[in-house]
């Protein structure tokens, strides 16, 4: 089934100048004019501007998404890995500001409430659960020669300075 402009946006929640945006930069060019000059998008045109509808919430640019559409799978890997590198960073920079705001509130508390999983609140849990700080110092060199990249994700997860990670993984017996 064919699709106009219109048709297209309404399906996909765009508005109807981002189809032509995307027309204009070359990403989503209709296979199609019809007479009048409307532009008539096909199956495989839809199945386009789904990839990029998906790549858009997965927040791309449009010059990422293009590589990928025109390029081989490789390329595809590098950008979404390069992507997840920068979510990582957006997470660790968006965790400093709630730090802030709890403390422009004097409310540290709130921290707690956060979806985010911290240094301090694992250390919490791990103590709640019995776990003197010896213990932790053995979790932690155990972890580390069972799956020192998993420990390095870890550390990184509960949004600890690369330094103090560092640090750890020193202690813990890793050279890296």
């Amino acid at each position: 089934m064919t699709l106009t402009v219109g048709m297209l946006a309404r399906k996909y929640g765009l508005s109807r100048s981002t189809l032509l945006y995307y027309d204009s930069i070359g990403l989503l060019s209709p296979a199609d004019h019809e007479k009048g000059s409307y532009r008539v998008y096909q199956p495989e045109d839809e199945k386009k501007l789904e990839q990029i509808c998906l790549y858009r919430k997965a927040g791309l640019p449009l010059k990422h998404i293009e590589k990928i559409l025109n390029s081989p799978q490789t390329e595809f890997t590098n950008v979404l890995k390069q992507r997840f590198v920068e979510l990582n960073s957006e997470i660790s920079e968006l965790y400093e500001q709630q730090k802030v705001v709890a403390g422009l509130l004097q409310n540290t508390d709130l921290l707690r409430e956060s979806r985010a999983m911290t240094k301090e609140i694992w250390t919490s849990l791990l103590q709640g659960a019995g776990f003197s700080e010896e213990d932790m110092h053995q979790w932690h060199i155990r972890f580390e020669k069972m799956a020192p990249q998993k420990h390095l994700q870890f550390l990184r997860q509960l949004n600890i300075p690369e330094d103090e990670i560092e640090n750890i993984r020193k202690w813990a017996g890793s050279s890296s």
